[in-house]
C-alpha cells in the first residue's frame, strides 16, 4: 500500500489560503473593479513597509518584473548580463528579451548560489549587469556581488523570487541593487496565483517602470475610469502590458500579513526534515551563514546515484506512486536545448550547476502542510530510497 491514497495525493507547493483572502476577492468582485486599482496601490506600500521602506511596484509575475527591471536600466542590445545557470528559465529569458546577451557563471557547490569569482572570471568590455538569484531562500553573497558591481561600474538586478523573507547581513533581499523582483506565483512564501513586485531605492525608478509595466501610459492612468471622473493619459514609452490586477493584490494583502507566522511553520518543517534525513543516503541544504536569513522556500535533498543507490529520477517516481509530489529545481540553464543552440553553452563549462540539477529534488514545504503530512513524507522518502 502506498503510504497515501491517489484521492489524497499530496501535492507540492499548495498554498495556504485562508477565509480573510476569499472574503477579500469576494469583495473586490462585488464592487467590480477587478483590474489595477486600489488594493493593488495598498499592495504595494505594504510590501515596501515590509521590506524596509523601498518604493514598490506590483505587475503580473516575478518574469514581468525582471524584465521591466533590464529595459528601465537602458540596457543595450550585445549588453551582456551575468546570471546564475541554476535557476528558472525565466531569469535568463528575461535578459534576452530586453535585447542583452545572458552569460553564465557558475554556482557555489555548497550554497548553490552564483559564485562571485566565477563571475569576475566572466566579467568583459560588455559587461553591464549581473542578475543574482537568491536560490531556494538562500542569501547570494551580496558583499562580493555589489563589491564587483562598484569595482566595474556595473548594474544589478536581483531576483528574488523565492526570497521574500531573506535577509543578508540585517537588510532584505532585493534591496541591495537596483532593482529586486519578487514572485507571489501559486507555490511561493506569499502567493496571489500569479503576481509580481519590484522594489527600488529611487522613486522615479519605481515611477518609470510602473509606466513602461502599463502600455507606456503616464503616470497613474489606471485611474482613468475612476470616480475622480475620466483622465486622458499619454503614451510615453512602447511599454508592456504586465500590471497586476486588484482581484489578485487582494490575496496577497493578507498572504502578507500572515507571512512571518508561516516562516515559522516552514521552519518547523525544515527542522524536522533536516533531522529525519540527516543519516540518510542524501544530502541536505547547507547550514545558514551567519548573518543571514534563509526564507527556507525550498527544501531540496541532493540524490548522488553513487551515495544513494539510485538516481533523482528514480527517487521522483517512488515518491509519486507512494502519493507524495515532490518538483526539481533545477535542470542547469545549459540542459535545455535551445540555450546550447542559441549560444553554444556547453554542460562542462558550469560544471557544479549541472550536477546539482541533475541530483536535485524538493520536497513539500508550505504553511499549509500539517504534522501528518510531513511525517507522511519523510516516510515515503525512506521507503523510496530503501526499495
Amino acid at each position: 500500500m502506498p503510504v497515501r491514497s491517489k484521492d489524497n495525493f499530496l501535492v507540492f507547493g499548495a498554498p495556504r489560503i485562508e477565509q480573510d483572502e476569499i472574503d477579500e476577492v469576494v469583495a473586490s468582485m462585488k464592487t467590480g473593479w477587478l483590474g489595477t486599482g486600489p488594493k493593488v496601490a495598498r499592495f504595494e506600500a505594504d510590501f515596501a513597509a515590509y521590506v524596509g521602506g523601498r518604493h514598490a511596484a506590483a505587475c503580473n509575475s516575478c518574469t514581468a518584473a525582471l524584465h521591466l527591471s533590464l529595459v528601465a536600466l537602458g540596457l543595450k542590445p550585445g549588453d551582456e548580463v551575468i546570471t546564475t545557470p541554476l535557476t528558472f528559465c525565466a531569469s535568463v529569458n528575461a535578459i534576452i528579451h530586453a535585447g542583452c546577451t545572458p552569460v553564465l557563471a557558475d554556482v557555489d557547490p555548497v550554497t548553490q548560489n552564483i559564485d562571485p569569482d566565477r563571475i569576475r572570471e566572466k566579467i568583459t568590455d560588455r559587461t553591464r549587469a549581473i542578475l543574482p538569484v537568491h536560490f531556494a531562500g538562500r542569501p547570494c553573497d551580496m558583499d562580493g556581488i555589489m563589491a564587483l558591481a562598484d569595482e566595474f561600474g556595473l548594474k544589478v538586478v536581483e531576483d528574488c523570487a523565492h526570497a521574500i523573507e531573506t535577509t543578508y547581513k540585517g537588510r532584505h533581499a532585493g534591496t541591495f541593487g537596483d532593482f529586486g523582483c519578487f514572485s507571489f506565483y501559486v507555490t511561493k512564501n506569499v502567493c496571489t496565483g500569479e503576481g509580481g513586485m519590484i522594489i527600488a531605492h529611487d522613486e522615479a525608478d519605481i515611477k518609470n517602470v510602473k509606466i513602461l509595466g502599463l502600455h507606456g501610459m503616464s503616470a497613474d492612468a489606471w485611474k482613468r475610469f475612476s470616480d475622480e471622473g475620466y483622465k486622458h493619459y499619454a503614451v510615453v514609452h512602447a511599454g508592456f502590458k504586465y500590471n497586476m490586477m486588484d482581484i489578485q493584490a487582494a490575496i496577497g494583502i493578507h498572504q502578507l500579513k500572515r507571512v512571518e507566522d508561516y516562516f515559522v511553520r516552514r521552519c518547523e518543517i525544515w527542522d524536522t526534515y533536516q533531522e529525519a534525513f540527516k543519516d540518510m543516503a542524501v544530502g541536505t541544504p547547507a547550514p545558514e551563514e551567519p548573518g543571514t536569513r534563509h526564507a527556507r522556500h525550498l527544501y531540496t535533498l541532493m540524490v548522488d546515484p553513487v551515495y544513494s543507490g539510485i538516481d533523482r529520477d528514480q527517487l521522483l517516481m517512488r515518491l509519486t506512486k507512494e502519493g507524495i509530489g515532490a518538483g526539481v529545481h533545477y535542470l542547469a540553464v545549459p540542459e535545455h536545448p535551445y540555450y546550447q543552440e542559441r549560444f553554444g553553452w556547453k554542460l562542462e563549462d558550469t560544471p557544479h550547476a549541472v550536477a546539482l540539477g541533475r541530483q536535485t529534488i524538493s520536497l513539500p514545504l508550505s504553511a499549509k502542510l500539517t504534522d501528518e503530512d510531513v511525517a507522511d513524507v519523510i516516510k515515503a522518502v525512506k521507503l523510496s530510497l530503501e526499495d
